[in-house]
Order: structure tokens, then C-alpha cells, then sequence
């Protein structure tokens, strides 16, 4: 089989951050005419009425984003761990991309501390803004890091207690964007079937009278934190593998005797 056509580095991520921009674009604009048609005076929960197939319309876009977004790290490199680091690199641009041509044309959100709706799969999650900013900077952070060690010719695989990490961290944060919603939901027996989507339209029904009250930051940081924890740790091991230019090591051995001298 024919290999993936290989471009430079540097051409490649380019082109992958001009397709983030113009998804994270294309996503606001689908944002914005669904907003100008349902909140035409500023969107707030409650969520107004929506048609069951609408909702399941919603769902699958949001399915549909992500696999164009899998679908392009997968193609845009060969190895896993690259592939991996433009899913991140992608993700984390089309996200912050998508909020800020919102704050452009929408004046929304007006500020980092507004709620929002971020995603209806398996039920809905919600949170400030500021939340998953924060966290498509983290993913930004990593993606950048494997990029970086890739140049250098490192093994970017991902060992074992790194992935754990990065896992946990991750279920945790997603649990603290759904926390509020389940929350809202533990009282209703059909809380279960909304969990495996198996009531869409139930769903949308508690949604239209569903307003966010509480996020549990206390989980999210947790999360974050674990997530930051399994990056140090796949940072430190590989900072080990990088070879310095050759004499940089006497440079640096001379340098240090030059302050020890000063001192």
C-alpha cells in the first residue's frame, strides 16, 4: 500500500490550523443562524422547545465534528502518536476559534464566566465558558508538546501511567460538565434512558425547563490537575532524550564555572 504523501512539517500543521479556523468558523455560523431563529433576542436557559428530530439532527452534527476532526489528525500523519497530537491540535483551535467569531458577530459570551451548552452526547454538558477554554488550552499544550519531541526525532509514544493520567483526568473533567445536568435529573426515574440516549425526545423536554446552577469546579480543577500531571509526566521523560548540539555541553560546563566564579 501507497504511504500518505508526506509534506513539510511546518506546510502541514499550517494547513491544519487553517482548517481548524475555518471549521471552528463554519460551526459559529451554524450556531449563529440557529440562534438569530430560536433566541432572537440573546440566548439564555431554559432551552425553547425543539422538535425531537432537530435534537437528533444535533446530536449527529456533533458526532459529525468530531469524526471530521479524528478523521483529519488521521490523515495528516502516519504515526499514532502524531495523529493523536493533530486530533488535540485541531480540536483545541476549532474550539477557541468557535468562540470567539460567536463574541464577533454575537457580542456572546459576555464574559468567561457565561454558561453555555457544550454538548448533548450522552446527555447534556454544561459549564462557563471559561471551562472549555481552559481545557482546549491544555489540549493545545499537549498536542504542541508531541509536535515539538517529534521534531527533535523523539519516541512520542505514550506509555502506560502517562495514558492513565491523561484518561482519568479526562473522565473526570467530562463527569463535571455533565455533573449539574445529572444533578438536575437524579430525582427522575427516566434519567437512565436519557444516559444511553435511548428518550431523545424525554431529554429535550427536561432541557426546556433545565437551568444551569452549579458547576462543580471543585471536580473540574480535580480533573485538570490529573490531566496536567500525566503531560509533566510524558514531558519530563522525554526531555531526557534530547541531544544537544554538538559543544553545547562544554559551553554550558563553562558557563557554570564563569558563575561559580562570580559568586
Amino acid at each position: 500500500m501507497t504511504a500518505i504523501q508526506k509534506f513539510p512539517f511546518k506546510t502541514t500543521l499550517l494547513w491544519l490550523l487553517f482548517f481548524s479556523i475555518a471549521m471552528g468558523y463554519m460551526e459559529s455560523a451554524v450556531v449563529i443562524y440557529l440562534r438569530k431563529i430560536y433566541y432572537p433576542g440573546g440566548f439564555q436557559f431554559p432551552l425553547v422547545p425543539l422538535e425531537a428530530t432537530i435534537g437528533l439532527v444535533e446530536v449527529g452534527r456533533e458526532a459529525a465534528t468530531i469524526i471530521m476532526l479524528v478523521g483529519i489528525g488521521f490523515l495528516a500523519a502516519q504515526k499514532a502518536s502524531l495523529r493523536f497530537a493533530y486530533f488535540l491540535f485541531c480540536f483545541a483551535i476549532w474550539d477557541l476559534v468557535y468562540y470567539f467569531f460567536l463574541w464577533v458577530f454575537l457580542g456572546w459570551p459576555q464574559s468567561l464566566l457565561t454558561w453555555d451548552i457544550l454538548f448533548l452526547i450522552p446527555v447534556p454538558w454544561v459549564g462557563p465558558v471559561w471551562a472549555p477554554c481552559l481545557i482546549a488550552l491544555t489540549m493545545l499544550l499537549l498536542s504542541l508538546g508531541i509536535i515539538y519531541f517529534q521534531q527533535m526525532r523523539i519516541n512520542t509514544r505514550i506509555i502506560g501511567k502517562e495514558w492513565f493520567f491523561l484518561v482519568t483526568g479526562s473522565l473526570v473533567v467530562i463527569l463535571s460538565f455533565m455533573w449539574d445536568y445529572l444533578h438536575y435529573t437524579s430525582g427522575d426515574s427516566n434519567s437512565a434512558q436519557n444516559l444511553l440516549l435511548t428518550d431523545n425526545e424525554h431529554m429535550l423536554l427536561e432541557l426546556e425547563s433545565y437551568i444551569p446552577s452549579d458547576f462543580n469546579w471543585e471536580l473540574f480543577i480535580t480533573g485538570e490537575v490529573v490531566l496536567l500531571t500525566g503531560i509533566i509526566l510524558f514531558f519530563n521523560r522525554l526531555r531526557k532524550f534530547i541531544v544537544l548540539p554538538l559543544g553545547t555541553e562544554a559551553k554550558i560546563k563553562r558557563l557554570k564555572l564563569i558563575l561559580n566564579g562570580l559568586t
